[in-house]
This record gives structure tokens, sequence and C-alpha cells, in this order.
């Protein structure tokens, strides 16, 4: 008896390796798989100016972090966009769209939906900066399965079709996309893998959706990496009874010990 509707993802043309630079940028969802990532002890920028809903922000991140030196003159070798919405809102004084509110009155501001040329290119524009600084880096578009309640839930679906049909007129060999909004939909549609807002995705469905993730991207030495960093990782996080311990202390200096292999073996 088949209980699910499993979402077939070809596998990539490329791979994530080991010591790859990945740049996460979008929603509260990107936090949470980018978070994942620098767990398992990756090179990672996540969201460095807070979290970023829709495609203009996403532009807008890119460039900052390029201006700023947050992204080098060399690069990044994976970026991934986690597009939340298509909403922006635009400050009636200068006529810009704004990243964060900052809690000001609604009154200052105007909301609009992007259409879907305009996310195509606010995102065009994204990654080629980033191929501009090193034309081999793999852009990977999701859209992410949070659902905006606010919105009601007509027109956030009318919101998500609007990033699909963006993100699915941008691939290239170089730039692609992964069914995270889709897994969380077709693979996850029970309530027990939500949050309890019924909203977002829980801590399980997450862990679920970065497994595919690794399964689809992940080269043999990058699952490697991960099987040999998760023991030091949970070692590292032990909380003893009695930290003052001899018994504790050469526990810890075996850990320790762990840690330096590991550094010396994949740096």
């Amino acid at each position: 008896m088949q209980l699910q509707t499993p979402v077939n993802i070809p596998k990539a043309t490329f791979h994530i390796q080991p010591k790859d630079k990945i740049l996460f940028v979008g929603s509260c969802f990107a936090n949470n798989i980018g978070e994942r990532f620098r767990d398992d002890n990756f090179d990672v920028i996540v969201n460095p100016y807070g979290v970023m809903y829709n495609p203009a922000s996403v532009l807008h991140t890119v460039q900052q972090a390029i201006t700023d030196g947050t992204i080098g003159s060399e690069g990044v070798d994976i970026a991934v966009f986690t597009l939340g919405t298509n909403h922006v809102y635009i400050l009636n004084e200068t006529g810009e769209i704004v990243d964060n509110c900052q809690k000001r009155p609604q009154r200052l501001f105007t909301e609009k939906e992007l259409t879907i040329e305009e996310c195509c290119h606010y995102l065009d524009e994204a990654t080629s900066l980033l191929l501009s600084r090193n034309p081999s880096t793999h852009i990977i578009f999701t859209v992410s399965p949070i659902r905006y309640a606010k919105y009601g839930f007509h027109e956030s679906q009318l919101s998500k079709a609007t990033l699909l049909l963006s993100v699915n007129n941008l691939q290239s060999s170089q730039r692609h996309y992964f069914p995270a909004y889709e897994i969380m939909n077709d693979e996850l549609r029970d309530y027990r893998f939500y949050d309890t807002d019924m909203l977002h995705p829980s801590s399980q469905a997450v862990d679920y959706i970065h497994e595919r993730f690794i399964d689809t991207y992940f080269s043999s030495s990058a699952r490697q990496y991960i099987e040999e960093w998760r023991p030091i990782r949970k070692a590292l996080s032990h909380r003893p009874f009695n930290p003052e311990s001899e018994e504790h202390k050469a526990f810890m200096q075996k850990v320790l010990s762990d840690k330096q292999r590991f550094l010396e073996k994949w740096t």
C-alpha cells in the first residue's frame, strides 16, 4: 500500500563539495536549511542582512554583500535563493522597494505584487552578479512552502504560483530548481508535519527536505564529510553532569583531538 506521493527529483548535473562556499538568501526557510549546513561545518553565509522574502530583496542582499565584501572577489560556489512571496512594500517618499519596514506606519508604504516578468528581472540580475564574480557558480532556486495566511490562502497560492513560474523561466545549465514547495505539499501533506501555527514546516519536515537536498546535490565526499563531522559535533554539544571531573576532561581531550584530525584531513 502506498501512503505517499513521492516527488521525483532527478540527480543534479553538479555536486556540492565539502569546501564549497555556499550562500543562502531568502525566507526563514532559507535560514532553516542554511543553519543545518552551518551545523555540518560547511562554509556558509546565511541571510547576512536578515530574512528576505521577495525577489527584489534577494537582489538587494547580493548587491550589498558584494559591495561590503561579505561576498569576496572570488564569489561563491553555490547560491540557494528561497523565495517566499512576490509581495513588496514601496516607500512612498522615495518610490523604492524596502527590505524591512522597520515597524514604521503602514501609511508610509504601498504594497505591490511583482509580476512574473519583474520577478525574473530581479532574480536574473542577482544571479548575473554572482556569475560575474565566479562563472562556475551554481544557483539553486527554491520556493518556500510556508503559507502566508495574512494574504488569504487563495492569494497566497497565487503568489507562490507567480514565483514558481518565474524560476521555471530562469532555469539553465547553472540555474536550477529544487522542489521544496512540492515536497511539503505533496509528500508531507499532513498537519503532523507542520509547526504549532499550522503554517510553517515542523523541524521534522525541514530535516526531511534537507535530506532530500543532500540526496540531490551532495558529492560522495560531501556525504563522507558530514558522516565524519556529525559524531564530533554531537560530542562537542554534550552537557556533562560534572564538567570538572577527570573523566569529562579526558573525554573532551579526545573530542578535540578528533576535531583537529578532521580539520587537518578536510582543510
